[in-house]
């Protein structure tokens, strides 16, 4: 899996620099790391554009609030997927798929 880091956030906007092999457009990265309350937190991004020498611009999909700088980010080589099917019907999820 590739992997990234981060470069600067402003918001729900993240832009991530990959050394070699940037993810594609709408494809997921997952951020993984400790806040200061010594908590484990995990957010998914959304790759929205390609801003050139490795660097890519994409939308967290939840609060980015205690994300710091070149924290690592996993390309996860597919878009945002969502769980379908009977088993889900009548529940409530969120756009992640995550009850």
């Amino acid at each position: 899996m590739n992997t990234g880091t981060i470069k600067q956030i402003v918001g729900p906007v993240v832009d991530v620099y990959f050394e070699k092999d940037i993810p594609e457009v709408q494809h997921a990265l997952q951020v993984e790391w400790t806040d200061e309350k010594g908590e484990k937190r995990k957010l998914t991004l959304e790759v929205m554009q390609h801003l050139g020498l490795g660097r890519v611009r994409a939308i967290a999909l939840d609060s980015t609030d205690g994300l710091r700088r070149n924290v690592s980010v996993k390309n996860t080589g597919a878009p945002v997927q969502v769980p379908v099917g009977e088993a889900v019907l009548g529940r409530l999820f969120n756009v992640l798929g995550e009850p």
